[in-house]
């Protein structure tokens, strides 16, 4: 028996049949279940700042006939509740009649085991942790002003109850371990961020005194940007670092080859399939099989297998990323790309793990091209248009480039420009591909998924950037 209908007047088979007969003129549709637990505890200024644990369970039952989404949610699990749901999306569609998408293909694959991360490590286990990070970090001298420290977890359990009577089932763990150091030296405040994560058990990343290794690259950051210049603006070379550098491809790029923008036109991709979009040679796609990344998902929220999908190959656009409407009003299929927060939310084409793939170049040999330009390490906020592909990202850490050698770390350095021009700027792909720490959630449409970002170290022509240097 289903553990959602265990303390409910309904089972499994007095759902299906609900569902079965709520969108039999349908295009398509599902009652999807959710259970989610999740804690977040912090570490501030020498003490636990806060603790908080939350458990929510729930549906969202949705009804698709053409471009039109009927949706109603509860967290009340119970026949009388889905009933009066199936009565509110049959009166929303009631003129509209289609006919039931196909079924959706089976699988086994799993890329994470199911487990409860916040039941894996005891709550004071967890305590003692945060303030051996705190006494650690401040043991480095008097140059440590400020030490945060944190732990967010989650279990979810979903189950898709689909009209042909499919039940998909998915348990999925996520973690996130981050650190945070202000240092200070001769009157200057600097901050080091540096995290993981993904879908483990904490101890996963932190056993074994791994957790030391996060704290020193939070430390080294920070001391990097406390000796930064101001940076340098204007139009330039500039090469980005693998791994997190990523996040400008994700932003830039990967939004611009979702599905739904294509199909709205709204995309500066939205007629370029088949064409050159990028330099020879650069190769990006989004997966979601990746063994226990951020970004990974055995089914997608709609119930479909996740797979490695080829966007951009030896720069010719491929393919968009595709939930089951968008790809069905396009003529083509789901690439297990229909995600959402939770079950309060509808499904939208969304991101996994987008990552450029390794070309043959060393970063030695880019770094040495370069006469006068910058080496981009690390990221953090930024701005994206895109209709226009247009975007603005900040560095949190970038290097000034002399004569084909790294110089001076810079502060307040941005990268300009707009993802379809920077991809035909890229001249030369590193053979360094890294994976992100396993930090990243993506907004769009005001829901946050966990995803990931690759990339190997990539040299860009020609680039503008924002500076502070007068």
């Amino acid at each position: 028996m289903s553990n959602f209908f265990k303390e409910t007047d309904i089972d499994t088979s007095k759902a299906e049949a609900i569902v079965t007969e709520t969108l039999k003129n349908c295009d398509d549709g599902e009652l999807y279940l959710e259970n989610h637990k999740s804690e977040s505890i912090v570490l501030d200024d020498n003490k636990i700042k806060s603790s908080t644990y939350n458990s929510d369970q729930g549906y969202g039952f949705r009804a698709v006939t053409g471009e039109v989404v009927a949706y109603s949610h509860s967290n009340d699990i119970s026949k009388e509740s889905l009933r009066k749901s199936s009565e509110n999306l049959k009166d929303t569609l009631k003129s509209k009649k289609g006919t039931y998408n196909h079924e959706i293909p089976k699988t086994n694959s799993k890329y994470y085991e199911n487990i409860n991360p916040i039941e894996s490590k005891t709550f004071d286990s967890k305590i003692d942790l945060l303030n051996s990070v705190n006494n650690y970090l401040r043991s480095k001298g008097s140059i440590v002003n400020q030490v945060t420290a944190n732990f967010l977890g989650e279990h979810k359990s979903i189950e898709i109850i689909r009209s042909d009577n499919q039940v998909l089932k998915d348990d999925r763990p996520l973690v996130r371990f981050n650190v945070s150091v202000v240092l200070e030296k001769d009157g200057k405040k600097e901050t080091g961020v540096y995290g993981v994560g993904g879908r483990q058990s904490y101890d996963d990343y932190l056993k074994d005194g791994s957790w030391k290794d996060v704290c020193d690259e939070a430390f080294r950051i920070a001391n990097v940007n406390l000796e930064s210049k101001p940076a340098p603006a204007g139009e330039m070379k500039v090469v980005l670092g693998p791994g997190w550098p990523a996040i400008l491809i994700h932003e830039a790029i990967g939004h611009g080859l979702e599905g739904d923008f294509n199909r709205k036109k709204t995309s500066a991709f939205h007629n370029l399939m088949g064409q050159q979009v990028a330099s020879e040679g650069v190769t990006i796609v989004d997966d979601g099989t990746l063994h226990q990344r951020r970004g990974s998902l055995t089914i997608d929220d709609e119930g479909t297998p996740t797979e490695n999908t080829v966007l951009i190959e030896n720069g010719i656009l491929k393919n968009y990323m595709q939930d089951r409407l968008n790809a069905r009003l396009m003529g083509t299929k789901s690439t297990g790309s229909g995600r959402r927060e939770s079950y309060k939310h509808v499904v939208l084409p969304r991101m996994r793990n987008t990552m450029m793939l390794s070309g043959k170049y060393s970063q030695n040999e880019m770094i040495s091209s370069v006469d006068k330009g910058i080496f981009a390490v690390s990221f953090g906020g930024g701005q994206v248009d895109i209709t226009s592909g247009k975007f603005v990202f900040n560095c949190t850490e970038a290097y000034e480039i002399n004569n084909g050698k790294i110089g001076s770390p810079i502060k307040g350095a941005t990268l300009i420009g707009d993802g379809p021009s920077i991809l035909k700027e890229v001249s030369l792909v590193g053979n360094d591909m890294k994976l992100d720490p396993g930090i990243g959630t993506c907004g769009k449409a005001g829901q946050g998924v966990p995803v990931g970002v690759a990339q190997p170290s990539i040299l860009i022509n020609k680039m503008t950037v924002g500076g502070t240097k007068l």
